[in-house]
């Protein structure tokens, strides 16, 4: 088992990174989150890693923190999810939302992640809601900001004819919406964070 690589990134892709170790490229997949925090081509990294040994090949899935790869390996022990989902999954909401999605057992916001289906949203919730805590100092009444789905939408759909992916653009439009935000302020301040 690999458990982690320090090497040079020799080239980021769109949802892969290799890095070199000592004259041997590895072909690393990540999360959108993992791969934003991974630095330019030509620096070195640190990456803890995650390989999966099938018929057809050996695949390496990558975490710049031990807590992500931590809530790798519970989102893989659910029936159903393979680690190319749970990696999907990752993409789709940072860390402390998506463990408060499973607390409060929002299957409506999980089933937002392209990909992931209404029947596998319920099972990851019944059968991690009782293994997970919020990571660091985000208490779940605090982490969840109830916004108007309509509104969420809309802004969604704006970033996307913009050129975000689908889940980029509900994980940014999560993370700059408030109780009361319009369309129109979350587009605002996705905008104005990503420095458009």
């Amino acid at each position: 088992m690999i458990s982690f690589l320090i090497g040079t990134i020799e080239e980021k892709l769109e949802n892969s990174v290799v890095i070199n170790c000592n004259g041997i490229g590895y072909e690393v997949l990540t999360s959108t989150a993992t791969l934003s925090t991974l630095p330019l081509a030509g620096e070195d990294c640190k990456i803890y890693t995650y390989m999966q040994v099938r018929e057809d090949g050996i695949s390496l899935f990558g975490f710049t923190t031990i807590d992500e790869r931590e809530l790798f390996y519970k989102l893989i022990s659910v029936s159903g999810v393979g680690p190319r989902m749970a990696v999907t999954i990752l993409s789709g909401m940072n860390i402390s939302d998506l463990i408060v999605s499973i607390l409060k057992e929002d299957t409506i916001a999980l089933s937002r992640i392209k990909g992931l289906g209404k029947k596998t949203a319920e099972r990851i919730c019944l059968e991690l809601k009782d293994k997970l805590t919020p990571v660091g100092d985000v208490l779940i009444e605090q982490n969840v900001v109830s916004v108007d789905e309509n509104v969420l939408n809309d802004a969604c759909e704006a970033l996307i004819s913009l050129g975000l992916s689908k889940n980029e653009a509900l994980k940014l439009s999560r993370q700059n919406a408030n109780e009361n935000s319009t369309a129109e302020e979350i587009i605002a301040n996705v905008l104005r964070n990503m420095g458009r």
